[in-house]
């Protein structure tokens, strides 16, 4: 990668950690599942009109859209509001990776390589250290409700790599078409229409900058960038960079509110972060294994000389 691109995929990265901070400050008293409703439809209204649809069949958008969007979204702010904290809503929702190789092992038969076994396993570790030792400010409901979301975004890339459905902008807006309705009739029947009333009375300036943060940057801005640099350069040199999200999202919620990660907190996010690394490490090519083979065979007669002359 470039340097501009390393920029350009580090400003992806602190915009989408600093997006949890800012849906923390932005909800208030908006109830959590119509909250995201209203993100879903600042993204779609522009977006559909100046977005091409992809060229996959709407059963395919309704699924992608069901998993990576109302069910990841929905479940992170049911957590949010539920009380886990920004920093580490960051961190838990990066276990959509070790569920994804391990649903992608099961559903599509793609055997993990050994560094994706370990990395699971080390990322699971992490999981347990975070949820054993949260502190007592963390219930464990929020904590559930943010590992579901995160399994939701791993089903989804399943979904998503068994359709075939390319990747990019546009599966991401057009997915989200079957994002607001149902998530507003669950906040009705969850909350009750007092309180959605209440809530889109209660949508001041806040929520409004919020929203505007999380569809606008964090959506479209964000998810255009990423992509673009997707496109012209490796997965694997692109992909890692996400995992700045949590540091930012941590750090943020450190310094404007006050929330500073316990040791095991730390501990454990550590460990996530390093079996996520480990997972995504791409095993040289056959090209690349010839070659080192045959360098070090052309290698073997110099040590032998050198040996020999010793």
């Amino acid at each position: 990668m470039t340097r501009r691109d390393c920029l350009l995929a580090a400003l992806v990265a602190t915009v989408w950690g600093f997006n949890f901070v800012v849906i923390d400050w932005g909800m208030g008293e908006v109830p959590p599942l119509l909250f995201c409703a209203v993100r879903f439809v600042a993204v779609l209204v522009p977006a559909l009109f100046l977005v091409q649809r992809p060229a996959v069949p709407w059963r395919t958008l309704a699924l992608v859209g069901a998993t990576m969007s109302l069910g990841q979204f929905g479940f992170l702010y049911l957590a949010m509001a539920a009380g886990l904290p920004p920093g580490l809503a960051a961190l838990v929702l990066q276990a959509q990776v070790v569920f994804t190789i391990v649903i992608a092992a099961g559903v599509l038969r793609e055997r993990p390589t050994g560094a994706q076994t370990v990395g699971v396993l080390v990322g699971a570790l992490g999981l347990v250290v975070v949820a054993a030792g949260r502190g007592g400010h963390v219930p464990l409901t929020a904590l559930a409700l943010c590992l579901l979301g995160a399994l939701s975004w791993g089903i989804g890339n399943v979904v998503s790599r068994a359709s075939g459905a390319p990747g990019g902008l546009a599966l991401t807006v057009w997915s989200a078409v079957v994002v607001p309705v149902p998530l507003l009739a669950l906040s009705l029947l969850l909350d009750g229409p007092a309180a959605v009333v209440d809530g889109l009375a209660a949508f001041g300036w806040q929520a409004a900058v919020s929203t505007l943060y999380t569809a606008g940057l964090a959506s479209l801005v964000g998810y255009g960038v990423f992509n673009t640099l997707l496109s012209r350069n490796p997965s694997a040199a692109v992909v890692p960079w996400v995992l700045l999200a949590p540091v930012v999202a941590t750090a943020s919620a450190w310094l404007l509110l006050g929330q500073a990660p316990n040791a095991a907190e730390s501990t454990g996010g550590a460990l996530l972060v390093g079996g996520v690394l480990v997972a995504l490490r791409r095993p040289p090519r056959p090209a690349q294994a010839l070659a080192v083979a045959a360098r070090d065979a052309q290698r073997a007669p110099e040590r032998t000389l050198s040996i020999t002359r010793r």
